[in-house]
């Protein structure tokens, strides 16, 4: 029994060349796409790209709005400094309830 023989590069290069014929053969035995079929197709792709857009278009904004809720929960959570008027009124309100105690003994 012999051994299997690898094929040479001439050989390689003829097999390729017949599995080309073949497959142009093949595409020119197919009958061509007439205009009505081919428009159709068109706008059934067409359609499906602008329905595409939109779903990434919703995905991004609800993306967006998750993001800004986050942030805003984030900023809710963060301890906010008193401006000085705040001190000032939390200052005046402890001076009067000193005075106040002071006062009634």
């Amino acid at each position: 029994m012999r051994g299997f023989k690898e094929p040479g590069f001439q050989e390689r290069v003829a097999s390729a060349n017949r599995a080309k014929e073949k497959a142009l053969k093949k595409l020119r035995e197919k009958p061509p796409i007439d205009e009505a079929e081919r428009a159709r197709r068109l706008a059934r792709q067409e359609a499906k790209d602008a329905a595409a857009a939109a779903k990434r278009e919703a995905a991004k904004q609800a993306r967006e709005a998750r993001l800004e809720k986050a942030r805003a929960e984030a900023e809710a959570a963060k301890p906010r400094s008193k401006t000085e008027a705040e001190l000032k009124a939390a200052r005046d309100a402890r001076y009067a309830a000193r005075k106040k105690r002071k006062s009634r003994k």
